[in-house]
């Protein structure tokens, strides 16, 4: 018996995603909610507008995190990781490693999560 999934389906565990409240660039990776401010070197609000939801590039479907751009820097450090959160749940990817300096900017491109369809 083959696997299958609706867009539908899906989509639900992206709109979740969609509810996040903040983007965080971060020195490491953050392993709770409390300890994403622990590490953040700089943050920004996001809301619903800043999330997209289309067809994966591969398969399955994604969520595209526009583009925050002039992003105030907090604190001086090496940023690692990227984080966004919506004050409970969290999502923690890797980022190109480079130094950030306080009362500075960063802009962070725009970037996906993918959910493939199910094999």
């Amino acid at each position: 018996m083959g696997k299958l999934s609706t867009n539908g389906f899906i989509d639900g565990g992206l709109n979740a995603i969609s509810g996040s409240t903040q983007v965080s660039i971060c020195s490491a990776e953050p392993t709770s909610i409390a300890n994403i401010e622990a590490v953040s070197l700089a943050d920004n609000v996001i809301s619903g507008v800043d999330f997209t939801i289309a067809d994966g590039d591969t398969s399955g479907r994604k969520v595209t995190i526009a583009q925050q751009a002039s992003v105030p820097i907090d604190a001086t450090g090496t940023a690692t990781h990227v984080a966004i959160d919506d004050g409970t749940d969290y999502y923690v990817t890797t980022c190109t490693s480079q130094a950030l300096t306080s009362g500075g900017t960063v802009t962070i491109p725009a970037w996906d999560i993918e959910i493939a369809d199910p094999t």
